[in-house]
């Protein structure tokens, strides 16, 4: 006999796509707390089974750099569908969603939706020290940069290779002050931006640095809920199977 699985929170919106999600077996490929928290902060508890994948896509081979986040959201999605599958078939996923958050250097604003990009543009992604904080944190002082979240959700269909995979990207801009470097060299002492795309936290004392964003805050953090429970939304309209199989 199946578990009963349910991640559909008291406090959801009872939209139709979330009502298809009533008693569904949703699953967050990602050990992130802040994912988590947005998740159930819009109504949804999804298990929390992070992804085995690498993250070690060569950037390189990306000709749209937007493309890179997206490719390694999906591929944490894949690895965790096809993994709980293989353990029990009887209780397989009826979502996965995979999520990865990058920083982009140097994005020059046109207006709030549309973007120029620098000819030279820096992919950041989580600090490897504190020396290497400091330097992401010198190159985004004074400037804009993008903030970039792909979000990828598997779901079984019935024709091979038995799932389908439905993506989007959320970018955002984030102002930074100009800031002294003694600033910068507190709030690196601090600790907080070591284990954040980019090397700030914009929910925490990296908000210190940060003059305003443009866009979906949430997204910063690490997860645009807006935007994903939008796909939702499109998906329950435009796939008759979605959530069904």
């Amino acid at each position: 006999m199946s578990p009963t699985h349910n991640a559909v929170l008291p406090n959801a919106l009872k939209t139709v796509a979330v009502q298809k999600l009533v008693g569904k077996r949703i699953v967050l490929a990602s050990a992130s707390p802040r994912r988590k928290d947005i998740l159930q902060n819009l109504g949804l508890a999804p298990e929390i089974i992070p992804s085995t994948f690498e993250e070690n896509l060569p950037v390189s081979s990306f000709e749209d750099i937007h493309e890179y986040p997206v490719a390694t959201a999906t591929h944490k999605a894949v690895e965790v569908y096809e993994r709980l599958v293989s353990e029990n078939p009887d209780d397989a996923p009826d979502l996965v969603i995979g999520a990865d958050t990058v920083v982009l250097t140097h994005a020059l604003p046109a207006t709030s939706t549309e973007m120029e990009l620098g000819t030279t543009q820096e992919l950041l992604e989580k600090p490897s020290s504190k020396e290497d904080n400091l330097r992401m944190l010198l190159d985004l002082n004074g400037g804009v940069c993008e903030v970039v979240t792909g979000v990828s959700l598997v779901y079984p269909i019935l024709s091979a290779p038995g799932y389908d995979i439905k993506s989007l990207d959320e970018r955002t801009l984030v102002y930074f002050a100009d800031n002294p470097l003694e600033v910068l060299q507190a709030y690196v002492n601090s600790g907080e931006g070591l284990d954040r795309a980019g090397g700030f936290a914009v929910q925490g004392l990296g908000n210190l640095l940060i003059r305003k964003v443009d866009g979906d805050f949430s997204n910063v953090v690490g997860f645009p809920g807006a935007s994903f429970f939008k796909l939702l939304d499109v998906l329950v309209e435009e796939e008759v199977d979605f959530l069904a199989v």
